[in-house]
């Protein structure tokens, strides 16, 4: 039975992540480089919200409880993409210097990694959050999609 909850949740998850790919997806194409509009990211949130809607046929309530959940999620997340970007940017410095230093390195590695913990504490926060507001049958319809949308198959 924990096996088959963790698959839900992990469905969950991958439905979140999607909507923030999306939005980091959108923010490349569009060949944002540097911070990404606020007000541009709201919309695209929005356009998501309405496509998962749709898939998990959401009631009047669940959207007005999902809508401040998701959102919130991704205004706390986007600042993450600066970090990340930004620990890149740092990595090459450091790569195509005359010396190596390895001090540096490892404490770019760790700032790197609490904000890779930070970001999926967050997004498990929001994971765990919006599966309080779907029904079970609603929770599997969400995995059944993610599973057939990135190409997953069911191991039991």
């Amino acid at each position: 039975m924990e096996r088959r909850r963790f698959f839900k949740y992990a469905g969950l998850g991958a439905a979140l992540a999607g909507i923030g790919s999306a939005v980091a997806w959108r923010a490349h194409a569009h060949g944002w480089q540097g911070p990404v509009d606020p007000q541009r990211v709201e919309e695209i949130v929005t356009r998501a919200l309405k496509h998962f809607y749709v898939e998990i046929d959401a009631t009047e309530a669940q959207k007005q409880k999902l809508d401040p959940i998701v959102r919130q999620a991704a205004r706390d997340l986007l600042p993450m993409r600066d970090t990340f970007h930004g620990g890149r940017r740092r990595a090459i410095d450091l790569l195509a210097a005359a010396a190596v230093d390895r001090n540096a390195l490892e404490g770019l590695r760790t700032e790197q990694l609490q904000a890779a913990e930070t970001a999926s504490r967050r997004l498990t926060q929001a994971i765990a959050d919006v599966a309080e507001v779907l029904t079970p049958e609603q929770r599997q319809k969400l995995a059944e999609h993610v599973r057939q949308r990135r190409g997953w198959h069911h191991r039991s």
